[in-house]
């Protein structure tokens, strides 16, 4: 195992589960995706990190995703101010003494409905479902399978065209890592590997559509107009399981 790697990526998932446990205090009603991005960017550069959407390979036009109700994954910080009721997607990437971390939550503000609670129960469910697969020696298809499984049972869409993701060095590195898969297949996981699990789900159909309005082209949105949500944490794979490095 590469000390220095899961050292660096340790320390940078304390600051990544930092930030989120304060947005989710510091998101309000009324508050502009533009305001919140300000906020996040203040809060990675104070703790020593750095913005990762910013690096010239991604030029990502804010310092964290936000998508809003339809929109899935990738939504950029707009000046629309937030209302009660609305569902939020947070997915944040930062890079600390040279290594990445991402991480992902969707909250609602306010009081959810019965339909909102479902949505990010179960796929917060999922999540953890998925992350109980990871040790040495698994394959990725038990991890996939397990993410799936839960999400259908639950009566979720599963959005298959978005996986997950290897991650230490780059942003995104190999293997892919799907929300879906079959039991005894797929890529071998081996301790040391540092992966994102990060189910993506629907409560209605699956299937998406990237906004090429304007100079957009980043914001993922679930064509049929229902509601979606997002969880991801950064994972290490031990000798007899896991380390969530994302998580406070």
């Amino acid at each position: 195992m590469d000390d220095k790697k899961v050292s660096a990526m340790r320390a940078g998932g304390k600051i990544m589960a930092q930030i989120f446990a304060e947005l989710k205090n510091y998101t309000q009603v009324g508050m502009t995706g533009k305001e919140i991005d300000k906020w996040v960017e203040k809060q990675i550069l104070s703790a020593g990190a750095g913005v990762a959407y910013y690096e010239p390979e991604v030029d990502f036009p804010g310092s964290i995703c936000i998508s809003v109700n339809d929109e899935l994954i990738h939504g950029i910080p707009k000046d629309i101010p937030l209302e009660e009721g609305d569902k939020v997607s947070y997915d944040l990437v930062i890079k600390y003494q040279g290594y990445y971390v991402d991480s992902a939550f969707t909250m609602i503000l306010g009081k959810p409905t019965a339909a909102q609670k479902h949505l990010l129960s179960i796929t917060e469910s999922s999540l953890y479902e998925g992350i109980e697969q990871v040790r040495n020696g698994a394959k990725l298809g038990d991890v996939g399978f397990a993410v799936q499984k839960t999400l259908e049972k639950g009566k979720l869409g599963v959005i298959r065209n978005y996986v997950g993701h290897g991650i230490g060095k780059s942003m995104h590195m190999p293997p892919e890592v799907p929300n879906y898969g079959k039991k005894g297949q797929g890529i071998i996981l081996r301790t040391g590997d540092t992966i994102c699990i990060e189910p993506m789900s629907s409560l209605g159909k699956p299937d998406t559509i990237v906004v090429e309005d304007g100079n957009d082209g980043w914001t993922v949105c679930l064509r049929d107009g229902s509601l979606g949500a997002h969880f991801e944490h950064t994972v290490l794979v031990t000798d007899d399981g896991y380390e969530i490095l994302t998580q406070a």
